[in-house]
């Protein structure tokens, strides 16, 4: 039977650092796995910069997209309303109808296919 020590990962989790280095320094089970989680967080650290930086730049990519779209709606914007031969095309209400542009209609507004 095995008798290995399984307090590390409770320790670590739910007590202060404190009681975990003097368990660490008592077991040597623990000890070791103690080293091994050092490491790990040592190969983080060190790969931590690059994956900020990466974060950093598609922040600054998503600013920079917003920031042109905003331009390019506000420019298409003020052309449209600008244009006094657009905005009268564009006017609710006043599109040509069926009889307007010279076809014919019966009583209803529809167009008449043959008699």
């Amino acid at each position: 039977m095995d008798n290995k020590c399984s307090k590390y990962e409770g320790l670590f989790i739910f007590s202060d650092k404190e009681t975990l280095m003097k368990h660490v320094e008592e077991c040597d089970e623990c000890r070791l796995e103690h080293e091994k989680m050092q490491k790990v967080s040592d190969l983080i650290g060190e790969v931590k910069f690059h994956y900020k930086s990466k974060q950093r730049n598609f922040r600054k990519l998503k600013a920079i997209c917003a920031a042109l779209f905003l331009v390019i709606f506000s420019t298409t914007f003020w052309i449209a309303t600008m244009d006094d031969d657009l905005t009268d095309m564009l006017v609710y209400g006043n599109s040509l109808s069926a009889e307007e542009l010279g076809f014919p209609v019966d009583s209803y507004g529809l167009i008449m296919v043959g008699e």
